[in-house]
């Protein structure tokens, strides 16, 4: 298992997040929108400039802008 940022994974690529490097206000904002260590995500897609992400988490749908998904880790299996 490999530990990456969201930022850097694929389309259709599915993992868990380990942690949430960031504190703050964005910090309880990422937190607050489901994105906590042990949740599991899938990137849907993204927009044709890559920014934002759509990811799909708890059986929801949402958009993060890529310089928040730098502060969040995700451990992926390796390929």
């Amino acid at each position: 298992m490999a530990k990456i940022n969201l930022r850097e994974m694929a389309r259709n690529q599915s993992g868990v997040i380990t942690a949430v490097k960031v504190g703050g206000e964005l910090g309880q904002r990422i937190r607050d929108m489901g994105l906590v260590p042990g949740a599991e995500i899938l990137v849907q897609g993204r927009a044709p400039l890559y920014d934002p992400v759509a990811l799909r988490i708890m059986g929801g749908t949402l958009s993060l802008r890529n310089n928040e998904a730098d502060y969040i880790e995700v451990e992926v299996a390796d390929e």
